[in-house]
């Protein structure tokens, strides 16, 4: 699969690109830098096993062992101490990178009810698409009857593109069901 969207990038996409945006050397080609899968764990602070649960899913829909983030600071009114698990994350790179990016397009996105396409609107302007899911269940490697909680994720896709016209149109022909 991986090795597919590898194929397509050198054949179909960044020729398209390149005649688009009219770029002079093929390294101004927009590429997939990173993703980041990011879960945040408001109730770890009252149940400890909390973290764990998220880290099992997170490595079983990623193929990669997430990291603990931890509280930088305290906040009195969050009820949260500086050193403690807040949330999980996990930077995507490479073949296990274009795994997941095809099978969150291909797999996980149609199983989504009443599915119409991601928001085309969430660039941060320099070329970097986010976007929210609201519950892990969509992915195929999570069992329903295992999970304690339904917990979403942001996922954070980095790019080399310098506009969010460039990585639109990067991230479209990569697979992006963007709505219309």
């Amino acid at each position: 699969m991986a090795a597919r969207l590898k194929e397509m990038y050198k054949t179909e996409i960044a020729p398209q690109l390149m005649k688009k945006f009219g770029y002079k050397s093929v390294m101004q080609i927009p590429k997939l830098d990173k993703i980041v899968i990011n879960v945040g764990a408001g109730e770890a602070k009252e149940n400890s096993k909390a973290i764990d649960a998220i880290s099992g899913d997170l490595m079983k829909i990623t193929g990669q062992k997430p990291v603990v983030c931890k509280a930088k600071k305290s906040v009195a009114n969050f009820k949260v101490r500086e050193g403690m698990p807040i949330g999980v994350k996990v930077t995507l790179r490479g073949e296990r990178m274009y795994e997941f990016l095809d099978r969150l397009f291909n797999v996980a996105l149609p199983r989504v009810r009443d599915f119409r396409g991601i928001n085309p609107n969430s660039f941060d302007g320099r070329g970097n698409y986010n976007m929210g899911i609201r519950e892990q269940l969509i992915f195929p490697e999570i069992d329903y009857d295992k999970i304690d909680k339904v917990r979403g994720m942001d996922i954070c896709f980095v790019t080399t593109a310098h506009t969010d016209e460039e990585a639109r149109e990067f991230l479209s022909l990569m697979g992006a069901p963007f709505t219309r």
